[in-house]
């Protein structure tokens, strides 16, 4: 039987850097539109602008959770 190594938790503490200002902008952008245009035409436009579908449902339809800064 293989050893399985793991990885210690990142701290809740520890801040994790973004490299993509321009998904982030785009993501600003979506998350302030959505009480003008809807959830649907936020997230279409983020599709049309390439942002990954993961990252597109997770900021509209949490956008709580989204990183500060």
């Amino acid at each position: 039987m293989e050893d399985v190594q793991t990885r210690p938790a990142a701290p809740a503490q520890e801040r994790v850097v973004r490299s993509d200002l321009r998904t982030r902008d785009l993501v600003n952008q979506a998350v302030a539109s959505v009480p003008t245009l809807g959830l649907q035409r936020a997230a279409e436009f983020l599709a049309a602008m390439n942002v990954p579908a993961e990252i597109a449902v997770r900021t509209l339809v949490y956008p709580h959770r989204r990183r500060r800064g």
